[in-house]
């Protein structure tokens, strides 16, 4: 038997729910892709819609991710004090993708980093859960550890978030394994490319497991990727090339986006 240890939020932590100690008895899942449809947005970024399997669990679950170049797409943190749903957020700000941000107190205050348009209006946090970076810098958008986040870059956007669920192309090991919800998250395929994803019905330990271990981007696995709030604060929105929109709605309001612009 194998003992895996979650992170448990604090109590003030809001929509960080507590991520209780859990013991693994099973084997490593072994994730394989069913079937998987696509198609292209604008300033060329694609949705792909992924199925994945895991057999020996009889698990079926669907990923939607969209990916998008850093050479002609780039990041915004969007705040979202007024409550403001995803989807009117992003057609009133014209972005070609997002999804919810950060975690959030129960005073509606973000925790942790918050970069908007070069301003940081929410300092960086030290704690276990909220353990990554997703920021765009005038050198392209990356997903960083807190320590290895570095000010000599000019940041653009930033939200902190966690936990980290790959690096190395590798799954963190020790994340919650039974815990099932649905999940936001970031990733970094490649040096030149980046996805923002949703999963419904997943522990942190199979998300990141799928992630590492199925090239849901077609021709790459996930190099680094962080969790983002997850559960109710969930959301997807993708806006295809004839001006509809593909979505899937948070069932809460929350605190900041992030969403993909034209360069």
């Amino acid at each position: 038997m194998r003992f895996r240890y979650a992170f448990v939020a604090r109590p003030f932590y809001g929509s960080l729910l507590v991520l209780l100690v859990t013991v693994a008895a099973s084997a490593h899942a072994e994730w394989k892709i069913l079937s998987t449809e696509s198609e292209s947005g604008r300033a060329g970024i694609e949705h792909r819609h992924v199925v994945v399997e895991d057999a020996a669990a009889g698990q079926r679950v669907a990923v939607d991710v969209a990916v998008f170049s850093a050479k002609s797409t780039a990041l915004r943190v969007i705040d979202n004090p007024d409550a403001q749903s995803l989807g009117a957020v992003m057609k009133r700000e014209e972005c070609v993708c997002g999804v919810n941000g950060g975690y959030f107190d129960t005073e509606f205050k973000p925790i942790g980093l918050r970069v908007v348009d070069g301003t940081t209006f929410s300092p960086s946090r030290r704690a276990r859960l909220i353990t990554g970076i997703l920021l765009q810098s005038d050198r392209g958008i990356d997903v960083v550890r807190v320590s290895e986040f570095s000010r000599t870059k000019k940041i653009i956007a930033a939200v902190q978030s966690g936990p980290f669920l790959v690096e190395g192309n590798k799954c963190i090991r020790g994340l919650n394994d039974s815990q099932l919800a649905r999940r936001t998250f970031a990733g970094i395929p490649t040096n030149d490319r980046a996805c923002l994803g949703v999963c419904s019905d997943v522990s942190l330990g199979q998300l990141a497991n799928i992630l590492a271990t199925t090239p849901i981007v077609a021709d790459s696995k996930i190099r680094r990727a962080m969790n983002l709030d997850g559960g109710s604060s969930s959301a997807f929105w993708f806006a295809r090339e004839d001006g509809s929109a593909f979505s899937i709605a948070g069932r809460k309001p929350v605190r900041d986006f992030v969403a993909v612009v034209p360069k």
